[in-house]
C-alpha cells in the first residue's frame, strides 16, 4: 500500500481525531480510505445517472405501465400470502414468477 502525507488545518484535523474516536475507526487513514471510496462510489452513481439521464427511454411510464406495475404488485403479495399459508415455517420465499421451486424447513415444495 501507498503512503500520502496530507496536511490538514487544526479544526480539520481536531474533526478526523473525534470521527475516528467516535465511529471506531482504526486510525484516520482508515477513515479517509473510506471517505474516498465513498466518492468513488458517487461518482460512479453520478456517471451512471447521467448516462441513463442521456439515453432513450426504453419504456413510457405512463398511466397503464403504472398499473401493470401495480398488478405485478399485488400478485407477488397474492403469492406471499399464499406460500406463507402453504408452509408457514418456511425459511425463504421466492414468487412463483422467479421460474424456482421453493422448499420449506420440513422440505415440502411449496
Amino acid at each position: 500500500m501507498s503512503t500520502m502525507n496530507i496536511s490538514l488545518p487544526e479544526g480539520l484535523k481536531d474533526f478526523v481525531d473525534q470521527q475516528v474516536r467516535s465511529r471506531g475507526y482504526s486510525s484516520s487513514s482508515e477513515y479517509v480510505r473510506e471517505l474516498i471510496r465513498k466518492d468513488q462510489d458517487r461518482q460512479a452513481l453520478r456517471g451512471l445517472l447521467l448516462e441513463g439521464a442521456a439515453s432513450p427511454p426504453v419504456v413510457t411510464a405512463d398511466a397503464e405501465y403504472f398499473d401493470r406495475l401495480r398488478d405485478r404488485v399485488r400478485e407477488t403479495r397474492r403469492e406471499l400470502r399464499l406460500a406463507r399459508r402453504q408452509a408457514p415455517f418456511a425459511r425463504i420465499w421466492i414468487p412463483a414468477s422467479a421460474g424456482m421451486t421453493v422448499r420449506s424447513a420440513a422440505g415440502v415444495a411449496v
